[in-house]
């Protein structure tokens, strides 16, 4: 059982690990996933949005379809604030930034995704510097979407030239094998106010990296 960083009667919240879906993907091998695992305790939670396989991290999962339209809208609208933390490759020259660079499904070569000026959907990521390591040459940043494209911080990052660790799709291969995982971590996640009037949902984790 992933770890469960809240529940009540609305929403559970579960820390991921990387490697496990987040959804089940297709066929009895990709069966095991987060919300299965989340719905052995909570039978009714339903899944709002995803993280990749690779990231880790705080993902919502709402309890019963009338708060997963809630939690939806929330999402389509922007209400909710997502923040990430990865370690990168190479010394990030400038201490925060946006990157603004359309995104589209590489249909030959799916799951990847490619920027793409032309056919690409607007996609927006913010950035900051928080640290840099002269001894791995490798820069720690968080990350703010904007946006919620498929893959989206993975692909702006290495169209900036500094793809994260571990990376299995956009890294070079010295760059995925720096680490034994993708070092991208969801670490924040504001859902805004509760629906029972409570105090704000707002849930943080920090990075096991």
């Amino acid at each position: 059982m992933p770890r469960i960083v809240h529940a009540c009667t609305q929403i559970v919240v579960a820390d991921k690990p990387a490697g496990l879906l987040s959804v089940p993907g297709r066929g009895p091998a990709k069966a095991d996933c987060l919300l299965h695992r989340v719905q052995a305790t909570y039978a009714d939670a339903l899944a709002v949005h995803r993280l990749d396989m690779e990231t880790s991290g705080l993902i919502v999962l709402a309890r019963g379809a009338a708060m997963q339209r809630k939690l939806s809208m929330r999402f389509e609208a922007r209400l909710v604030g997502k923040a990430y933390v990865a370690v990168v490759a190479g010394a990030v020259a400038d201490t925060c930034g946006e990157i603004d660079l359309p995104l589209i499904a590489d249909w030959p070569n799916r799951p990847r995704q490619i920027v793409d000026p032309v056919r690409g959907k607007p996609s927006l990521t913010r950035w900051r510097r928080l640290a840099y390591d002269a001894a791995s040459h490798t820069s720690r940043l968080w990350l703010e979407p904007v946006t919620g494209r498929s893959h989206q911080l993975r692909v702006h990052l290495a169209a900036l030239g500094h793809p994260i660790l571990g990376d299995s799709l956009y890294a070079s291969p010295a760059q995925r094998c720096a680490a034994p995982r993708m070092l991208l971590h969801a670490c924040l996640l504001d859902l805004g106010a509760a629906e029972d009037g409570g105090p704000g949902w707002r849930f943080e984790s920090p990075p096991p990296f």
